[in-house]
């Protein structure tokens, strides 16, 4: 048994599982999404089966919620109405307001951090990422929007990268309301979500084209353990990790592509789906300077991370890219759901971030040369070596 992002999952897929992984051929991608979960499956199905999923992660996150020191609350919550989907409804966006916001009505132009939750795009809230929400309001003094994008089965790629470019373009067009400053504003995410700090603000920079925004800029994207490629098929992933048995089971990425990847035409090297698939100049023009990028050392996604954080760093897309790969540790590590003590390294890695994010938005350099892409060894998979049980340490 594991966890992963708060939810209790077995190891192993059922072998009962009605969303079988879809084999190929040896070296042929998936290019579009029935490459990856063959005929489509029930729409109904998979809907109840995420809800059930979701009930137990909402039990996992109340766990993990009840470590100290506790996480704050949301202050107020928005809810506002799609604009750029195609497919029309209404989102919610938390606001969590540091210190300082309500005391002066006055102060305004405080940065601000769109931030986007996890769980393959099917399951999770925006109240998942709340304790990092602290560290945001503490160390950073902004302002932190935890974005309840529309989830799926009910609404496929691309409704939620829609829905963050449509947080992002909320941000801009009431700054002045809400007092910030829409020339400092950072995307954050963790797993699907850091997907989403990097594909929305790519969403945002297409939508621009087609109409008047007023002035913005997003200085900085974190992007926590993020899935970059889905040409990629799960098998491969997991073939390359180094702990395949703490990689995220097939219980659960079968029903998030399932659930994310329809219709079964639809094109996986969509640069808003994969956007390790973008051209050069999309990233140049679509991603702000700051890249802040961690990935986990057993996560079946480390490798596609490792090399999108070198791609971004490296000429003609030159970023400035501060790449971590976290060491021990697995997939979603920070959400487990332990109610005595935070999960190790998160709370000292959310520091770390902050700080990175507060030296951006006030201009000045980082004191560390993070700027220079750190990058793990990288082995032949045959030739790695035999992984000791070792449990993750500061």
């Amino acid at each position: 048994m594991q966890t992963v992002e708060g939810i209790p999952v077995p190891s192993r897929s059922d072998p009962e599982d009605k969303v079988p992984e879809v084999p190929l051929p040896p070296n042929q991608k998936p290019r579009k999404a029935k490459d990856k979960t063959g005929a489509p499956p029930s729409r109904f199905s998979l809907r109840v089966t995420a809800g059930w999923w979701r009930s137990l992660q909402c039990i996992g996150m109340s766990l993990h919620f009840l470590a100290s020191p506790r996480p704050p609350n949301p202050d107020f919550i928005k809810s506002i109405p799609s604009t750029i989907s195609t497919t029309k409804g209404q989102f919610n966006l938390q606001f969590y307001l540091p210190e300082g916001y309500n005391k002066d009505p006055k102060s305004d132009k405080w940065p601000v951090v769109v931030n986007f939750h996890g769980g393959g795009f099917t399951l999770g809230s925006a109240s998942d990422d709340a304790r990092f929400a602290r560290f945001v309001l503490e160390k950073c003094h902004a302002v932190f929007v935890s974005v309840d994008y529309r989830l799926a089965p009910e609404f496929p790629f691309p409704t939620a990268v829609d829905d963050g470019a449509d947080a992002l373009l909320y941000i801009i067009n009431n700054a002045a309301k809400l007092r910030l400053d829409s020339n400092r504003i950072a995307t954050s995410g963790f797993s699907a979500g850091g997907n989403i700090a990097l594909t929305a603000p790519i969403r945002l920079f297409e939508h621009r084209k087609n109409i008047e925004l007023p002035e913005y800029r997003i200085l900085a994207v974190a992007t926590w353990y993020p899935i970059t490629d889905y040409t990629l098929t799960r098998a491969e992933r997991r073939a390359s990790a180094l702990r395949p048995e703490a990689t995220l089971p097939p219980t659960l990425t079968n029903l998030f592509d399932a659930s994310y990847l329809f219709p079964p035409e639809l094109d996986l090297a969509h640069p808003c789906l994969s956007p390790s698939k973008a051209s050069d100049e999309m990233l140049i023009e679509g991603l702000p300077h700051n890249i802040i990028f961690y990935t986990c050392e057993w996560d079946m996604l480390l490798h596609e991370g490792e090399e999108l954080a070198q791609r971004l760093q490296k000429p003609p897309i030159s970023k400035n890219v501060f790449y971590t790969m976290i060491p021990g540790v697995a997939h979603g590590w920070d959400k487990g759901p332990n109610p005595m003590k935070p999960p190790q390294k998160s709370e000292k890695l959310y520091g770390e971030c902050c700080r990175k994010l507060k030296n951006i938005f006030e201009e000045e350099e980082d004191d560390e040369p993070h700027s220079i892409l750190r990058l793990p060894l990288k082995l032949p998979p045959l030739l790695h070596p035999k992984p000791k049980d070792r449990s993750s340490t500061d």
